[in-house]
């Protein structure tokens, strides 16, 4: 029995260290499509590009009351992306959500996937206006 749980405990801190490691994952090419942008047709849009332990900005900014839909782009590692205080998880399957902001203000955005050393700091803000 001891040794099934050292094994079961062994495997998942392997898992753990190198979730967000994956060097097979597709690289991330730069474009010039900013993260946040309006469109008459489609709302805001937001793409959160997560690589190992960072979003690829530190705050995304958008306007209370209109629609926003944030699309979560996984170029390196296993990530997830929560906004708490609008209910939101992307994470296991779920890439993309589109919400109405109600409050303005600054919402933090964390990494909702253990995905490493570098997970606790795996951190972006929203930006209501």
């Amino acid at each position: 029995m001891k040794k099934l749980i050292i094994l079961m405990m062994g495997l998942a801190i392997v898992i753990a260290i190198t979730a967000c490691g994956n060097k097979d994952s597709k690289s991330s090419e730069s474009t010039t499509t900013p993260a946040a942008s309006t469109d008459a047709a489609a709302g805001q849009q937001i793409v959160l590009k997560a690589t190992n332990y960072k979003y690829d900005q530190s705050e995304y900014h958008v306007k209370k009351g209109q629609p926003v839909t944030i699309t979560l782009d996984n170029s390196q590692g296993i990530h997830g992306a929560a906004i708490k205080e609008f209910n939101i998880n992307l994470s296991n399957g779920k890439k993309s959500v589109t919400f109405t902001p109600d409050k303005a203000g600054s919402f933090p955005i964390n990494c909702s996937i253990m995905c490493g050393a570098g997970h606790a700091d795996m951190k972006t803000t929203l930006i209501v206006e």
